[in-house]
């Protein structure tokens, strides 16, 4: 780094707000989209600490289970589905973006891509439902 003389030029940094994201709703999508990564860590998390009470007998799932029924938790699950939901559906909607597919030449539309990925979601999901509520 070297020596600034007195008349040196001093570059021009406009100031930012802390909340400059609050000013467009792209924006605002933009980082509650990044925001949902933390509660989607929060899911990965909440799921293994399940496997574990499972791995460790009945007594522990139990405990487990009473552990979730507190009404912090349930709160914050709530929060937490909603957050997984708002975050799978905007990398749902992104998709097409960031996969441009081509088939014989010529790309593939966007709805195409986006539609298979939300009848995917809707089949895998009415697969687990199936098996949950008892086949």
């Amino acid at each position: 780094m070297t020596a600034q003389s007195e008349f040196h030029p001093r570059w021009y940094r406009a100031r930012v707000s802390t909340y400059w994201w609050l000013k467009s709703r792209s924006n605002l999508k933009f980082i509650l989209r990044e925001l949902s990564s933390v509660f989607v860590a929060w899911f990965v998390i909440m799921l293994m600490l399940q496997i574990r009470a499972l791995s460790q007998g009945p007594e522990a799932y139990q405990e487990f289970q009473e552990w979730l029924q507190t009404p912090m938790l349930i709160a914050l699950n709530g929060i937490t589905l909603s957050f997984v939901l708002f975050h799978a559906i905007t990398w749902f909607n992104l998709a097409p973006k960031a996969m441009v597919v081509r088939l014989r030449g010529r790309r593939v539309p966007d709805l195409v891509i986006t539609g298979s990925n939300y009848l995917l979601w809707f089949m895998a999901s009415a697969g687990v439902a199936w098996l949950l509520l008892g086949a």
